[in-house]
């Protein structure tokens, strides 16, 4: 147009950015700060190895010094159900395997009542050595041995983790609710970086105890079948074939055998 002058116009153009494509996978962090291992023969032998290397010579607390033996836990490596106590006792700490006393014979029955067995199920405890004198479990001695348990349900991969008393509950909880209040009560929770159902129980030794309590355990017992049935198997389940089914306890089961109280060793904390 007459009396306006052209000016050139710049056509201003974003420069094109190359994003790094990011590398899918777990995001690290407290919870796993390990990598998955999903194949059932691989998470068996990292569970020895990581036993072998790591808890069997553990030195990490004051417990190394007056331990006869680290007991490590004991029982089917891909089991569906891990039990977890409090520590080891007398006879477990002489024998290196968790629950090996009274309490641990009383375990074994129950478990025969709903169809399974020691090496059906895994074994373990939050301490991996004995408190001398069967003392309380120290708060700075769960710290520092519980990433020990957090790495045996990360490869083991149980579905239904049953707590054995108010150590072992409160601490997989993460809740201050004591075992008489919440035993028979499951928590679907996070543990190892999976989800899993909780399910607090009495100690055994409770029931050796306290008579009237052996009524209580076997009823909490009875419902294991019940749990492990509504709780969907993990997708890697049946690489290494069937496993063994618990059964729901006879209408008209015989009568428990007798047990004899607790010696002075056996676990405390139970209720």
């Amino acid at each position: 147009m007459p009396g306006c002058a052209l000016t050139a116009r710049r056509v201003y153009r974003r420069p094109v950015r190359r994003h790094k494509r990011r590398r899918r996978g777990l995001r690290p962090g407290p919870a796993l700060p390990w990598g998955p291992v999903p194949d059932t023969a691989d998470r068996i032998a990292e569970l020895e190895r990581y036993h072998r290397e790591e808890v069997a010579v553990c030195t990490r607390c004051a417990l190394s010094e007056t331990r006869t033996q680290v007991v490590v836990g004991s029982g089917d490596p891909d089991a569906d159900v891990m039990f977890v106590g409090e520590a080891p006792g007398y006879h477990e700490d002489v024998q290196g395997i968790p629950f090996v006393g009274a309490s641990g014979k009383l375990l074994t029955t129950l478990l025969e009542g709903i169809g399974l067995t020691r090496d059906d199920v895994f074994v373990a405890n939050v301490l991996k050595c004995r408190p001398p004198g069967n003392r309380d479990p120290a708060p700075a001695e769960i710290r520092t041995c519980e990433p020990h348990l957090f790495r045996q349900v990360a490869l083991v991969r149980p579905r239904l983790v049953c707590t054995l008393g108010n150590f072992a509950t409160k601490l997989l909880s993460g809740r201050p609710d004591g075992i008489s209040r919440v035993h028979g009560h499951e928590l679907p929770i996070e543990l190892g970086g999976r989800p899993v159902l909780l399910y607090p129980l009495f100690h055994p030794a409770a029931a050796l105890y306290t008579r009237a309590m052996l009524a209580t355990l076997e009823a909490d017992f009875a419902r294991i079948p019940e749990l492990l049935a509504a709780t969907p198997p993990d997708a890697t389940a049946g690489a290494a074939g069937p496993r063994p089914q618990a059964t729901a306890p006879p209408a008209a089961a015989p009568p428990p055998p007798a047990v004899t109280p607790a010696p002075a060793d056996e676990q405390l904390g139970l209720f």
